[in-house]
C-alpha cells in the first residue's frame, strides 16, 4: 500500500516587488519609471517552494501591482491545500475566482511549475518537453522619445554587442519614419532592426508608414493598430511590406485562434503576463505550429526571475525563432538568485538545474510589502 503523502500547498506569500529602472523606459502608450512587480512565493508540505513572478501593464492588460496584491488573496485563499503538480486543476481553480487578470495568474503559474518540474526532477524546459537544443538571443530595445536621443541610445546598444535592435514608435509617419532613419543613418544597416507601435497607428497610417519604412531593412513590426481593430490586421498585413506581428491582440490561445484566421499576422508574440501564464502559453504554441506561424516569446518589466520562466518555455518549440528579454538589464538592483545570465551579444543561458531554477533573495524579499496565507 502506498502511504506516500500527496504534495500540497501549505502556504502562500504575496510580495509588492517595485524596483527602479536605470531611465525611463516609455512607449507610445506612457512611461514607466518602475517596474511595478509582484512576486508570488508557494510553500508545500514536502518542502518544495516556488517562485513566480508578474509585471502588470496598466494600459494592457488593465491590472497594477495594487490590483494585483489583492486579486492574490482570493486566488491564494483557493489555492491552499490543493496540488500544485496539477497544472490543470490550480489553473482551473484560479478561472473560477476570477476572470481574467492573466498578470496575477500568470505569477502563481510560474511558481506551480517551478513546484511540479521540481518534484519530478528536471529543469522546467525539461518538464515541459524542450531541450537545450538553440542559442537564445535577446533583442534590446530603444525608447520612445526624441529622435536624437533614440539614435544615440541604438548607438549605444551597439557599441553594447547587442545584434538585435527593438525600436518603440507610434506617434505618426513622418516622426516615425524620422526616428528611423537616424536610428540607421547612426548605425548603419546591417543590425538587425525590429519595431514596435504598441497600437500606435490607425489603419491608413500604419500602411503607408510601413511603406515608407521598408528601405531600411525592418525584421517586422509588432501591434500596428489598435488591439480592438483585430479585424483590420489582415488588411494591414496584405499590404505591408514588413512582416506582421501581433502582440496586445493575441494574448490567449483563443486570441491567437482568431487570428489564425482571419490570416491576421506572420508572427504572435506570447508573453505569460498577457497569456495567465504558461499553461495556456502552451496551447498557443500547439496553435502556431499547427498554423505554421512563427512566434516571439517576450515579456512586460519582470526581473530575471519572470523571465527565466519565459526563456525555459523558449525552449520547447521549433515555432519560437525571436526573444525579448532585456528589461532586466534596465534595473538598479538585480535580487535573483540563479536564473537567466547574460552573454556577449545578448545570448542567454537557460538554467539546467531540477525546476525554474531561479529565486528572489531572501533579504530583499524582507523589504518588501507582503501578505501570507497560511
Amino acid at each position: 500500500m502506498n502511504t506516500a503523502k500527496q504534495i500540497t500547498i501549505s502556504q502562500i506569500e504575496i510580495y509588492k516587488s517595485p524596483i527602479q529602472l536605470k531611465e525611463p523606459f516609455v512607449i507610445s502608450l506612457g512611461p514607466l519609471e518602475f517596474a511595478p512587480n509582484v512576486v508570488i512565493v508557494i510553500r508545500t508540505n514536502q518542502g518544495l517552494t516556488g517562485f513566480g513572478e508578474c509585471s502588470p501593464f496598466m494600459s494592457i492588460n488593465g491590472e497594477s501591482m495594487e490590483t494585483c496584491f489583492v486579486v492574490a488573496h482570493y486566488l491564494a485563499n483557493a489555492l491552499k491545500g490543493r496540488n500544485p503538480s496539477d497544472i490543470a486543476d490550480c489553473s482551473l481553480v484560479m478561472d473560477r475566482v476570477i476572470y481574467g487578470n492573466s498578470s496575477i495568474k500568470s505569477a502563481f503559474d510560474i511558481a506551480l511549475y517551478d513546484i511540479a518540474s521540481q518534484h519530478a526532477g528536471m529543469p522546467l524546459y525539461a518538464f515541459l518537453g524542450g531541450h537545450q537544443n538553440k542559442i537564445i538571443t535577446t533583442d534590446y530595445t530603444v525608447s520612445f522619445g526624441d529622435p536624437v536621443k533614440m539614435a544615440q541610445d541604438a548607438l549605444s546598444i551597439k557599441e553594447r554587442r547587442f545584434q538585435i535592435i527593438k525600436v518603440k514608435l507610434g506617434e505618426s509617419k513622418d516622426k516615425d519614419v524620422e526616428r528611423i532613419r537616424m536610428i540607421r543613418e547612426t548605425i548603419g544597416m546591417i543590425l538587425s532592426l525590429r519595431i514596435d507601435a504598441n497600437q500606435g497607428w490607425d489603419v491608413d497610417e500604419a500602411i503607408e508608414t510601413l511603406i515608407a519604412l521598408a528601405p531600411y531593412n525592418i525584421q517586422l513590426c509588432e501591434e500596428p493598430i489598435p488591439r480592438w481593430n483585430f479585424m483590420e490586421l489582415s488588411n494591414v498585413r496584405k499590404h505591408s511590406p514588413i512582416r506582421i506581428m501581433a502582440d496586445e491582440s493575441c494574448c490567449d490561445h483563443h486570441d491567437a485562434k482568431r487570428l489564425i484566421d482571419l490570416s491576421a499576422c506572420d508572427f504572435f508574440n506570447i508573453k505569460l503576463g498577457k497569456s495567465g501564464g504558461i499553461f495556456n502559453a502552451l496551447k498557443m504554441i500547439q496553435l502556431a505550429e499547427q498554423a505554421k506561424i512563427d512566434i516571439q516569446i517576450g515579456g512586460f518589466l519582470e526581473s530575471r526571475l519572470g523571465f527565466t520562466a519565459s526563456a525555459h518555455l523558449a525552449l520547447t518549440s521549433y515555432r519560437i525563432v525571436h526573444y525579448d528579454f532585456d528589461t532586466p538589464l534596465m534595473f538598479v538592483e538585480d535580487p535573483v538568485l540563479g536564473g537567466i545570465t547574460y552573454d556577449d551579444k545578448g545570448v542567454v543561458n537557460v538554467p539546467d538545474m531540477p525546476g525554474l531554477g531561479a529565486a528572489m533573495s531572501e533579504s530583499y524579499l524582507q523589504q518588501l510589502e507582503k501578505a501570507v496565507i497560511h
